[in-house]
C-alpha cells in the first residue's frame, strides 16, 4: 500500500495490482451477473437533466442514483424497481482488508466508462457519515485519475489506474475532490470490447 500525501491531507492510499489477472476475471464475471439483475442505466444531472458520460448500476442494501431531482441513495433500481443485488464476497473481503475498523459497506457503485467517458472533479459527500473510507477498484482499460484537496480549485495530482488497482480515500482525504480525466483505449484485454469498470464501496449511514 502506498500512502499519497496531497495538499497536506492524509488517508489517500494506492494499492497497485491488488487483484491479479485471475481475480480480476472472477470479479468481472460476478459483476456481469449483477448487471444482468440490475442493468446499467444512464443517469442524468440534477436540474439540467444532462446525461452522465458513464452508465451505472449498484449492488448492496443501498444504491447511489442521480436524476432530475438530485443525488441520493435508495434501496431499489430506478428503472426496474427491484432491490439491488448483494455486494460480492470478494469486495467485502477487500473492505475488511483495507478498512477493517470501519462499519460494513452499504453500497457499491458500478460505473462503466466507454472510451471517451470521464468523470469531473467531485466530492463523495451524499453519505450521512464520512468516518468510513471510500474504496475504489479499477477493472479494464487504464484511466487517468486526478485528485486534489477539499476545495475544487486546490492543486491536483494525477496518476494512472490500471486494471486490478485499488484506491482508498479515507481520513483527511475522505472528502478530497477527485475525478477521471480520460480512459486510455486498448490498455487492457480484460473487457472484450474495451472500456473500464469502476467499483466504489461506500458506507452510507451511521452505525447504530
Amino acid at each position: 500500500m502506498q500512502d499519497i500525501p496531497i495538499n497536506g491531507l492524509t488517508g489517500l492510499s494506492y494499492l497497485p495490482g491488488y487483484f491479479d489477472r485471475e481475480a480480476q476475471q472472477d470479479l468481472l464475471e460476478e459483476i456481469r451477473a449483477l448487471v444482468a439483475d440490475a442493468p446499467l442505466y444512464q443517469p442524468v444531472m440534477p436540474k439540467t437533466g444532462k446525461p452522465f458520460s458513464v452508465r451505472m448500476s449498484n449492488c448492496g442494501p443501498l444504491g447511489w442514483v442521480s436524476d432530475i431531482n438530485g443525488y441520493r441513495y435508495q434501496p431499489n433500481h430506478p428503472a426496474t424497481g427491484n432491490p439491488w443485488p448483494e455486494i460480492p464476497a470478494r469486495l467485502t473481503a477487500l473492505w475488511q482488508d483495507v478498512a477493517s475498523n470501519a462499519p460494513a459497506p452499504e453500497a457499491c457503485l458500478i460505473n462503466f466508462y466507454d472510451t471517451g467517458a470521464k468523470m469531473g472533479l467531485h466530492q463523495d459527500r451524499d453519505e450521512k457519515t464520512f468516518e468510513a473510507p471510500v474504496v475504489s477498484v479499477s477493472l479494464g482499460d487504464t484511466a487517468t485519475f486526478r485528485v486534489g484537496g477539499l476545495k475544487r480549485n486546490d492543486p491536483t495530482k494525477s496518476f494512472r489506474l490500471q486494471s486490478g488497482d485499488v484506491v482508498v480515500l479515507g481520513g483527511d482525504a475522505r472528502l478530497a475532490f477527485h475525478g477521471i480525466d480520460r480512459v486510455l483505449k486498448g490498455t487492457s484485454t480484460l473487457l472484450k470490447n474495451g472500456g473500464r469498470i469502476n467499483l466504489t464501496l461506500r458506507r452510507v449511514t451511521r452505525p447504530d
